[in-house]
């Protein structure tokens, strides 16, 4: 007994020594992406690659730990992004810009799908590869538009409302994924679609009709009981969701929208800094369940998409702002704002690794987001200037 209780102790002392050290190597890796003016994005994904399968330095002990930190960080990055909306700016974003979020569908994930048909990927995977390129980085794009103080810009409403879309859109693709995944019959299939379209739709009203009411009921004026509320209600809400096949995230995502007002305001302040540390997690998660070997024959697949639908993002931005009436300046900017890809592309990758439908799946996306996540945010950050507004757009009140 005593030789058992040594055992846990050594066990649960080495993963606390791993935890400290991947913590400082990406408190490390936020200070050089900050001096660089890069996303952190990138380099926790690097950082992941280095500690992981057939790295010289592999974690053993805190890999557990570190899943469930992962699973935390995407819920917690997609409920901020949800609280960044309100309901009745969703639905104007939407009525005026849902042709271009058609298009943007149509345009970026086309390549994609036909990526993997072309690559000899099962139809599940080739999905995955399309909803993977399709998706832009909300969190990074979001945030470069408020580092950047273009919040207030012409363009910046129709680049948001493009983002919710994409955002509605996975509600909707997640689930229909997991239905290919396990080879569900079109009945059980239809059967989960519907059940996602309902759940959606549903927490749409909630957040039309009874947001304000839910977020006075949910409201505290004590620091710790809000958060308890909050980030409780977000992981009962995420759980329920992932068990009827919405996905942990959508489910988030959902929540956040549903919650307006102070709540919304004060659990932003509250759950960011936790949110960065647990999607610091999140990112390093994933590269550890790559072999840095195998990213070098995904390299030339990866880079051919990025240059496709780097293309095909900044046209429809171009589009989608020429239609609401912006000059050229405002036109170039919205074009290269929608090419950055980062935490829902990794979210749809890691969804085909778990369930080992493409070894290449996992390489080819870690390479495609970090050559996109990195080229997007200098290409936001160097084209045209940062052009002027008069306001900030209500849709984004502050950036994740």
């Amino acid at each position: 007994m005593f030789g058992t209780t040594l055992l846990a102790a050594g066990t649960s002392g080495a993963v606390l020594i791993e935890l400290g050290a991947v913590l400082l190597v990406l408190a490390v890796l936020g200070r050089l992406a900050a001096r660089a003016d890069l996303p952190s994005i990138p380099l926790y994904l690097v950082a992941g690659l280095l500690l992981g399968e057939g790295s010289a330095i592999p974690l053993d002990a805190s890999t557990e730990f570190i899943r469930i930190g992962a699973d935390l960080g995407v819920v917690l990055l997609l409920l901020l992004l949800g609280l960044e909306y309100q309901p009745e700016e969703l639905t104007a974003g939407l009525r005026a810009n849902w042709k271009a979020g058609l298009v943007d569908l149509l345009s970026s994930f086309t390549p994609g799908y036909l990526a993997g048909v072309i690559l000899g990927w099962s139809q599940p995977a080739a999905v995955l590869l399309g909803g993977i390129t399709y998706i832009s980085s909300s969190g990074i794009i979001a945030k470069l538009l408020g580092d950047l103080d273009r919040l207030g810009n012409r363009e910046t409403p129709v680049i948001l409302s493009i983002l919710v879309i994409e955002d509605i859109v996975m509600a909707v693709f997640l689930p229909l994924t997991g239905v290919l995944l396990v080879g569900a019959s079109p009945l059980e299939g239809g059967l989960s679609i519907a059940v996602a379209l309902l759940v959606v739709a549903l927490a749409f009203v909630i957040a039309l009709k009874w947001s304000r009411p839910l977020s006075r009921v949910l409201h505290s004026r004590s620091p710790e009981l809000l958060l308890l509320t909050v980030l409780g209600l977000t992981l009962l809400v995420a759980g329920l969701a992932e068990e009827v096949q919405v996905s942990a995230a959508v489910g988030a995502f959902l929540l956040g929208v549903m919650l307006s007002g102070q709540i919304a305001e004060r659990g932003r302040e509250l759950l960011l800094p936790i949110r960065d540390v647990f999607g610091g997690l999140f990112f390093v998660f994933f590269g550890l369940q790559i072999d840095p070997g195998t990213l070098a024959p995904a390299l030339v697949p990866a880079l051919v998409l990025a240059v496709l639908t780097a293309a095909t993002k900044s046209g429809t931005g171009w589009w989608a702002a020429k239609r609401a009436g912006i000059g050229v300046p405002g036109r170039k900017r919205a074009a290269v704002s929608l090419i950055p890809r980062g935490e829902f592309s990794i979210v749809i990758a890691g969804v085909g690794m778990a369930a080992g439908v493409e070894p290449d799946l996992g390489p080819t996306a870690a390479s495609y987001v970090l050559t996109l996540a990195i080229v997007g945010s200098l290409a936001m950050r160097f084209v045209h200037g940062r052009g002027r507004g008069s306001k900030r757009p209500a849709i984004a009140r502050s950036a994740p």
